[in-house]
């Protein structure tokens, strides 16, 4: 043997000595001594010194004891090693050197060396507790273990050649020999091999892959991020004066929480992220995923500058600059150990490992030193418990390693010996990974991503212990040393269970609930899935015996600490609680025993659950509402979890932005955050305030309230994200977003299902709660007065009077929106919803009540703020009032006088409301112009005439003046509308002048008038003038208050419009003046009036698509050439008359055009690419505004009493068309909307709104008939109705949340516009003109310059109209983006094909910049995304011309990913087969697409081109269909290399599509058993398929993936059968049960996916075996509860199926009797006994069980409830008829056999024909008439009678007509027991 020293130093300490004198030392020692043989390993040493030791000559004598002297870089303090000096040894078999990775041919190897290092790694771990950094640095000699096994053998490896035929690259290599002279290559940081030096210089490159460069380009941008924020933390959030309100005091609490819970997860998120790095670059892997360390390190960079801005945030909020100094400061020093961190994970720097590392340590110190200062309650306990654990695991893996060693010393197979090394190394260092990753996450672990990083590493560690354990096992048989080894790995694993162990509840509060938690927390698991398991009576008996366990195990431990009590009454409380828990236990343990012995029975399975509820009830009552305390914590979790997931999504949807390649998703994106980021503070004050008083029900119900109002902003964004996702264009960026949007839709799922549970526990207090919550509101208003008269008050950060006004508005419309959701409610009498209803206008008095403190703490007008919170404390107290009676309602709906009360304090609301609205800055001046114009119109009804003595001729001119000035000052007040409050204020002054000066002399006018007829005439003109003056006031209040309101401004334009209208004819009464001059006035007015619709073109001006506004526009240019003609025409002839109408067609006709260009121009304008497309809301308010205006209108004329037969026709059209649109809007939206409440208000409103249309309509018609003045009376009473339904609507719907986003018109959006707009205004100005002109020929009609000035200036019209029409036709939507999508399309086929060509050729070359899962996920995403588009683009093909061009846009944006990411994909494969499959299948999708544009382009959203559209759903299905072949390919593809990230996405997305109700019903005809007869099969597929997941791990775990996506597949049908048995349900409670078991089967499912995944990845892995076991037990449990809740579900369906068990047990039982009947041994039971003594029980049996078929046959058409009842009493009766009968044919006597065999054949032939009844109703249940089904059930009942008209009879059934036989006479014998009166008569 030889042995071989380890000798350690530094480099310091080589490059310190003198090399000459230290090699000479050891040749003096070699030659003295000729022991001692030395070489120094050049491999660490820097270059610079490795020439000299090798021009030294030094020969090398293997056979002598031989000393290798290592150097690393990496041991800065070389005393620790002093020691270990010559300490350890290798003894070796032989000594022939083979490789320069320390390797000798069966002697020191690479994995010696490492082991080497690892026991000195693990002999100082005592050290850890102080400096876990330590053990980090001891393993990380420079990169080596940075490199995966392929690197280190094929890069480092090299041959030695000898001198013989060999190349020089082969040359052998052996003792006292030296290679030849060769060149040395470094590349990037490792050297690739080492020779002796020569004349030639090394050859240094340096050689990064794509995935490299992308990291380096990430870590370069990161640290110039990292640079910004270290600036920025310089100094804090500037903060304006806070006020010491308490909503200032509030504010900044909440605002202070929110930050800290933002800082506090993005340090999580960063510091698992910096875990990621540590792990992903760790020599665990075989290779290192560049992009994965790329996305970890952009999750750092995206989350830093949020932090920066919440710390500088939270600094400025602090008390003392001392405490905010020091927090700046810290996250300073956080922002530099990141910067080291990103310094340290450049893949191009020679750092070495040690390096990243320590930075790890510094982030993980750095971050605890910040959120220390954040929050100075920091739990440090977890922590250090944790890093105790984690020395635990390194000590006792230190333990076993050495096991190891020995096992390796004594293993003499050399071979078997390296494996036991290479394992223990392995061991050793997923020990350090564990280490390292603990230190850095310890200060967030309750964060799940941090808990996750930690828990790879601690199965990683796992995963090494059990591999070496085996080796070892293989390596020797010595019993003392494997006893050793197992007893070492038992401690190991004990001390992993117990760091896991610590990981899984270091989120939990610290300490426990309670001294009972371990018995509570049982209680609470055991009783939830008993309940969940309803339906399945054994699993409810087994939980009920875990439950009873648990109690006692609860009574004993209250006993206990009563006994410890020396209160005496405190003492009994608690026995009496322990006495009350053990009397519902024992109820309950009798309840399962019923249940068990009975477990068909539902009404027993009802009791036990009822029992157990009880016992949930005790059990809250004995240990201080545990169980309540428990479930609203798991709801606080869940809430801070989605709070944070939300945050890392919010953060890295922001860093995806500069890479994103579309703006419009972007755009959404960004708008999405907002949203998120805005509900947020509110779910934190919801959890805090949980957290400070856990046992108030309001803050229970403020929790769940705030996390119900998080679940919709959070699922809009997670859809965005998915959209987005795919034009990312950078990876890492890309995979962040994708990642954190996964972990976002988790949470959510997870919170939905925490808010079910909390509902449940915390019952209905919703009422109460907001009465508690508007008292609080009305004190905060009193401490707002009082602030303001103190001069305290100031405005919170970022209010002004505007954005506070805005507020007030939005707020005012939800008030009154909630308040009609109560009205609606109250009146259905349902205390649930009523119950929702109360609590939303809770939450909206809220908001309403902050918006009133932003106006106050704006304003300086002292007496507005007084009367404001005056006016807003009325609100709060009539709106408790209202809540007050609305409970009294929903006790008694039908109560008129309640009903009345309950109205007339809405009203009261009402007008509270709009009190404090009108008080707003501003609004006093214009509603001080209404109030004028209101004393003028009561002068006028009051006859007040002011005397004059003008002459008639002045007064018409004054007039005509006045309203040229009236009509002036109109355009002032649109103009002004629009700017600002103050602008309208001093408009509606003029405006009200102006008004004055017209009416004064209108009524001069009218008081001079003598004729009564003409003077009434005057008075309803300038009635007309009046009202719409005030209306337009009333609209311009509306706009200055709310500019973005829904078609605000078109009902601004068109109440001026209308101003003009009256004025006019008001003109027309009054004045007399020549021919024609009067009608020319109007029609230049009326025109002019439509200026303002062309000015800036923002929103729909009408409902006209583009095609309608180009139709309108060509009739219109057509009506109008006619009437240019006819004026012409009329004024040669002096027609006066005709001329007057000639003009006003014109007038007409120029108005309808200038309106279509105008709606066409915003048309062109939002479709443009560079706008941002408008984003529908709930519903269209604008639509429902405009509809709600046109039935004003239309009733206005049924109510006039001059209106004639046209025009009431006319008006009835429009009323029909528009309340048809609000219905069907109304249907819409409550099948989209989750809210209940509005569900069904919106229902309720399309009924009123029917119910009223079809009342008019009848009246109409009447009317019709017979224009009467009652009939007239009558109609218009009519009306009312009708007004009062779609006002009450509108209101409803006018809800900010239910608003659409409206589109915004980008710049050169509106220069495509301007064509159109241009045109539109010539048209304005060259009508007015030629109205002037012919103005002028009406009274001189022989003047030839004016004909040559009517001719150019109709030239000029007709010019523009030819412009216009151009125009239209020119800039029709969607065309241009149409052309740019087939060029895109056509180069990505191009692509394709060209790669296509080189797999044929296999000359396609590898893409490296991401791997094959990676771009199949690439291709995934963005084929998801294409699937969601493509009916956007069928239906804007069709009829949505504004949306074509955007949708096209968007689906071609996603093809350059997709094909790029195919080919990609494709070039990754090593199968040519497969690339040509997925090449050509992307390319079919791309093929259809074009065919999809093509036709698009050439339907072009016009309605009319009904010949295209079928082309278009042609090519649109046929994409759908390519593309979802080619997901399944790539899900195949990806499955087979066990990923299964595609599978959990598909799984995720199914669970949140059972709750978006916007999905079309597929088949309304389907019926509740339909749906869970699939389901169950479903259900039944998912659990076998699980097992079969378990088998297969151990035997075939290939097809795990294969597995894994039948159970996604299963479990999408499962979801969307489970949301239309939701849907057909009647219980609320089994609906319940569905939604939640799905969904936790859906979550089951995932993690079976995600362990097949890891199974399939690491087949001998037990880890992962066990996790899979597991998850498949979790999901076989679910699905029964999934199958237990649809049997609950379907009462009636059950009952059919037992009672049918039931029947052919008694068909078996009578066979029986039938046998001893035939064989003469059916006798009597009691002698003397005949027939007639059980005739008349038989008759009155037989009758009973008819009665019953008939219930059951009309229960195939009732409720479950109904059929089940049904059919257990026909059971019943037959069972006992079946009794009846035998005990009748047993007194028949033997000696009458055949009698008895022919009475119980008919008694048996009625069993059989009710058994297939039965089945028949099972079938049908819930069917529609023509379903099959209810076919067969007719057939087994005829006589089936029409089920409407007969209202459900059914006639004589088979079943009658058996009984009828049985008990006939001529069926039995005659004998002395019969009578021949024994007859039934049919019933």
């Amino acid at each position: 043997m030889t042995s071989c020293w380890l000798l350690l130093t530094s480099s310091s300490f080589v490059s310190s000595l003198s090399l000459t004198f230290m090699l000479s030392l050891f040749r003096l020692l070699s030659t003295c001594y000729h022991f001692f043989s030395l070489f120094l390993c050049p491999l660490f040493v820097p270059y610079s010194i490795s020439p000299i030791i090798f021009s030294q000559g030094l020969h090398l004598d293997f056979s002598l004891p031989t000393c290798f002297l290592f150097t690393t870089h990496n041991f800065s303090s070389l005393h620790l090693f002093s020691s270990l000096f010559f300490a350890f040894s290798l003894r070796l078999s032989t000594s022939y050197f083979f490789s320069p990775l320390f390797s000798l041919s069966h002697g020191v190897s690479s994995s010696h060396l490492l082991l080497f290092f690892s026991l000195l790694l693990l002999s100082v771990s005592e050290s850890l507790s102080s400096s876990l950094s330590l053990s980090s640095r001891l393993v990380s000699f420079d990169n080596y273990d940075s490199l995966s096994l392929k690197e280190r053998n094929s890069i480092l490896s090299y041959e030695y050649a000898s001198h013989d035929d060999r190349p020089p690259s082969a040359q052998s290599f052996g003792t006292g020999s030296m290679p030849g002279v060769q060149s040395v290559a470094i590349v990037g940081k490792i050297n690739l091999a080492h020779q002796p030096p020569t004349a030639k210089h090394p050859q240094v490159t340096s050689v990064l892959s794509k995935p490299q460069k992308a990291l380096v380009s990430t870590i370069e941008t990161g640290h110039v991020i990292i640079e910004e924020c270290a600036e920025s933390l310089e100094t804090k959030a500037e903060l304006p004066e806070l006020g010491t309100d308490p909503a200032s005091i509030k504010w900044k609490q909440v605002t202070l929480d929110s930050n800290k819970q933002t800082v506090t997860s993005q340090i999580a998120a960063m510091n698992a992220a910096t875990a990621e790095v540590v792990t992903l670059t760790s020599s665990v892997h075989e290779e290192v995923d560049h992009t994965a360390v790329g996305a970890a390190i952009h999750t750092i960079t995206s989350n830093l500058p949020e932090m920066t801005k919440g710390v500088r945030m939270i600094a400025a909020l602090l008390e003392t600059d001392n405490e905010s100094n020091n927090l700046l400061g810290a996250a300073k020093v956080l922002c530099h150990a990141f910067s080291d961190l990103l310094t340290a994970a450049e893949p191009e720097k020679k750092e070495p490992r040690q390096g990243l590392l320590t930075a790890a340590s510094r982030v993980g110190e750095a971050s605890t030193a910040v959120l220390h200062t954040v929050d100075g309650n920091l739990d440090h306990e977890t922590q250090d418990i944790l890093l105790g654990l984690a020395k635990a695991v390194a000590n006792t893996t230190a333990a076993l390693i050495l096991k190891a060693k020995a096992v390796a010393s004594r293993c003499e197979d050399q071979e078997l010996q390296n494996v036991v090394i290479n394992s223990a190394t392995a061991c050793a260092l997923a020990t350090s990974q564990l280490v390292a990753c603990a230190k850095v996450v310890a200060p967030t672990i309750d964060s799940p991503a941090c808990q996750s990083q930690l828990i790879e590493a601690a199965k990683e560690v796992g995963r090494a212990v059990e591999g070496m354990v085996q080796v070892c096992q293989r390596a020797t048989q010595d019993e003392a040393l494997l006893r050793d080894l197992s007893q070492a790995a038992g401690e190991v694993t004990r001390a992993l269970n117990d760091l896991l162990n610590h990981i899984k509840t270091a989120g939990e509060q610290k300490g426990r609930l309670s001294v009972h938690d371990e018995a509570v927390e049982t209680i609470l698991v055991s009783s939830e899935k008993l309940f969940a398991s309803q339906g399945n009576a054994s699993e409810m008996v087994r939980q009920a015996k875990i439950l009873a366990q648990a109690t006692s195990h609860l009574i004993q431990s209250i006993k206990f600490e009563a006994e410890s009590q020396t209160d005496t009454d405190l003492q009994n409380r608690l026995l009496a609680a322990a006495k009350q828990l053990a009397d519902a236990t024992a109820k309950m343990v009798e309840s399962a025993k019923q249940c068990a012995s009975n477990p068909n029975d539902e009404k027993r399975q009802l009791e036990l659950r009822q029992a157990a509820e009880n016992v949930r009830i005790a059990t809250n009552a004995a240990a201080s509402n545990a169980l309540k305390k428990k479930i609203i914590k798991r709801l606080e979790n869940a809430a801070k979890h989605a709070a944070a997931t939300g945050t890392q999504c919010m953060a890295a949807a922001q860093g995806a932005g500069p890479h994103n390649t579309s703006p419009g998703t972007q755009d959404e994106l960004i708008s999405d955050c907002k949203a998120v980021a805005d509900v947020i503070p509110r779910l934190v004050e919801g959890v805090k305030g949980t957290i400070n008083n856990s046992d108030s029900p309001r803050a229970q119900l403020a929790l769940i309230n705030s996390c119900n109002q998080f679940l919709q902003p959070g699922t809009k964004m997670v859809a965005s994200v998915k959209a987005a996702l795919p034009t990312v264009s950078d990876q890492a960026s890309a995979l962040q977003l994708n990642n954190s949007s996964k972990q976002f839709g988790q949470a959510l799922v997870d919170l939905r299902s925490a808010i079910g549970k909390a509902q449940e526990a915390c019952g209905s207090l919703e009422i109460d709660s907001a009465l508690d919550a508007i008292q609080g509101l009305k004190d905060d208003l009193s401490d707002l007065k009082e602030a303001a008269d103190k001069g305290t008050l100031r405005p919170l950060p970022g209010e002004t009077q505007e954005s506070a006004a805005q507020h007030l508005t939005n707020s005012s419309k939800t008030v009154g929106s909630t308040m009609a959701q109560l009205l609606t409610s109250s009146a259905q009498g349902n205390q649930h919803f009523i119950g929702l209803a109360s609590r939303d206008t809770a939450l909206a008095l809220k908001e309403f009540s902050s918006a009133v403190r932003g106006v106050v703490a704006t304003s300086t007008d002292h007496d507005l703020r007084d009367r404001l919170i005056h006016a807003a404390r009325e609100v709060m107290i009539k709106s408790s009032e209202l809540i007050e009676e609305a409970r009294i309602v929903v006790q008694g709906p039908q109560d008129v006088a309640s009903q009345q009360k309950l109205a007339q304090v809405a009203k009261g609301v009402s007008q509270a409301l709009n009190k404090t609205f009108n008080l707003l800055p501003g609004q006093k001046d214009v509603d001080d112009a209404i109030l004028t114009i209101t004393d003028s119109t009561n002068d006028l009804d009051a006859g007040r005439f002011p005397p004059t003595t003008k002459p008639y001729g002045e007064l018409q001119s004054e007039l005509s003046n006045a309203a040229a000035e009236l009509n002036t000052v109109t355009t002032e007040v649109v103009s002004s509308a629009r700017i600002s409050t103050q602008h309208l204020a001093t408009s509606s002054k003029k405006f009200s002048t102006a008004f004055g000066s017209l009416m004064g002399v209108g009524m001069e006018m009218a008081g001079t008038t003598k004729d009564q007829e003409v003077q009434g005439q005057m008075v309803v003109s300038l009635k007309s003038v009046s009202m719409s003056s005030s209306k337009l006031l009333v609209s311009a209040k509306a706009v200055a208050a709310d500019p973005n309101a829904p078609n605000a401004k078109n009902q601004l334009a068109s109440a001026a419009r209308a101003v003009t209208d009256s004025i006019n004819n008001l003109i027309n009464v009054c004045t007399s003046a020549a021919p024609g001059q009067k009608e020319c006035d109007n029609a230049v007015r009326a025109i002019q009036s439509m200026r303002p619709l062309l000015d800036h073109p923002s929103e729909p001006v009408t409902d006209a698509s583009y095609f309608e506004c180009l139709d309108t526009v060509m009739d219109r240019s057509k009506s109008l050439g006619d009437a240019m003609t006819g004026i012409a025409n009329h004024a040669k002839k002096l027609e006066h008359d005709r001329f007057g109408s000639a003009v006003k067609e014109v007038s007409g006709a120029i108005c309808g055009l200038v309106e279509s260009a105008a709606q066409a121009a915003y048309l062109v304008g939002v479709s443009d690419p560079t706008s941002v497309a408008g984003r529908p809301g709930l519903v269209d308010q604008s639509q429902f505004a405009r509809a709600y205006e046109a039935i004003i209108t239309a009733c206005e004329t049924l109510s006039n009493p001059n209106s004639n037969q046209q025009e009431v026709l006319s008006a009835a059209t429009i009323i029909a068309k528009h309340t048809s649109a609000l219905c069907n809007s109304c249907r819409v939206a409550s099948a989209k909307t989750n809210n209940p409440v509005a569900k069904r208000h919106f229902v309720q409103s399309a009924k009123d709104v029917a119910n009223a249309t079809a009342h008019l309509v009848k009246e109409i018609k009447t009317l019709d008939q017979d224009y009467s003045d009652e009939n007239r009376a009558r109609c218009s009473a009519a009306t009312k109705p009708l007004l009062e339904a779609v006002e009450n609507l509108c209101t409803f719907a006018n809800s900010p949340d239910f608003a659409s986003v409206p589109a915004k018109i980008s710049s050169k959006a509106r220069e495509s516009q301007e064509p159109i707009t241009s045109a539109g205004r010539a048209i304005i100005s060259g009508s007015c003109s030629m109205i002037e002109s012919a103005k002028s020929l009406a009274v001189n009609p022989k003047d030839p310059p004016t004909w040559q000035s009517l001719a150019s200036h109709s030239k000029n019209v007709s010019d523009s109209i030819k412009k216009l029409v151009s125009s239209i036709r020119d800039k029709a939507p969607g065309q241009k983006e149409c052309d740019e999508a087939i060029d895109k399309l056509n180069m990505n086929i191009r692509d394709l094909d060209q790669a296509s060509l080189r797999v044929l050729d296999q000359n396609l070359q590898q893409q490296t910049e991401n791997s094959l899962q990676g771009f199949n996920e690439q291709v995934e995403n963005a084929g998801q995304a294409l699937l969601n588009n493509i009916d956007k683009v069928r239906s804007a093909a069709k009829s949505e011309a504004e949306k074509l061009g955007h949708s096209i846009t968007q689906m071609s944006s996603y093809f350059d990913p997709m094909v790029t990411a195919a080919i990609g994909s494709a070039s990754n494969m090593l199968n040519n087969k497969q690339q040509m499959c997925l090449l050509d299948q992307t390319k079919a999708v791309a093929e259809y697409a074009l065919q999809l544009v093509y036709v698009s382009k050439e339907a072009g959203g016009n309605p009319k081109a009904i010949h295209d559209h079928p082309d278009v759903d042609d090519a649109a299905d046929t994409m759908k269909e390519t593309l979802q072949e080619l997901l399944s390919t790539v899900e195949t593809i990806a499955t087979e290399a066990g990923v299964v990230s595609g599978l959990v996405e598909s799984i995720t997305t199914a669970m949140h599509r059972l709750e978006d109700n916007a999905v079309a019903v597929s088949d309304d005809s389907e019926s509740f058993v339909d749906y869970q007869t699939r389901m169950v099969t479903a259900a039944k597929e998912i659990a076998r398929l699980a097992q079969d997941m378990v088998g297969k791990a151990a035997s075939d775990a290939s097809q795990l993936g294969n597995l894994g996506a039948s159970v996604s597949h299963q479990y999408s049908s499962l979801s969307s059968d489970s949301a239309g048995a939701i849907r057909q349900t009647s219980n609320a409670e089994i609906a319940t049960r569905l939604r939640s078991s799905v969904h936790e089967l859906g979550q089951a499912c995932i993690d079976l996916v995600k362990s097949g995944g890891s199974c399939q990845a690491a087949p001998r892995d037990t880890f992962c075996q066990r996790d899979l076991a597991e998850s498949a037990r979790h999901v076989g449990e679910k699905a029964s509860h999934v199958m237990a809740a649809l049997q609950a579900g379907s009462q009636g369906t059950q009952a059919c199926i037992n009672a049918a068990s039931t029947v052919s047990g008694i068909i078996g039982d009578l066979d029986t009797t039938i046998m001893f009947a035939t064989a003469g041994t059916l006798n009597a039971e009691k002698e003397g006994e005949n027939f007639s003594d059980h005739r008349e029980y038989i008759l009155k049996t037989a009758k009973a069980l008819v009665e019953d078929t008939k219930t059951l046959v009309a229960g195939a058409a009732s409720s479950q409830e109904q059929l089940a009842v049904a059919a257990q009493n026909a059971v019943t009766t037959i069972v006992q008829l079946s009794d009846v009968v035998k005990s009748g044919a047993s007194s028949l006597g033997a000696n009458n056999p055949e009698a008895q065999v022919m009475l119980i054949n008919a008694v048996k032939d009625v069993a059989m024909a009710l058994g297939d009844l039965i089945h028949a109703t099972k079938a049908a249940s819930g069917k529609s008439l023509n379903d099959p089904a209810m076919t067969t059930l007719k057939e087994s009942a005829k006589g089936w009678s029409d089920y409407y008209e007969s209202d459900r009879e059914w006639l004589m059934s088979d079943q009658e007509e058996e009984l009828i036989r049985l008990l006939s006479v001529e069926h039995i014998p005659d004998n002395h027991h019969l009578t021949s009166d024994i007859l039934i008569e049919s019933t």
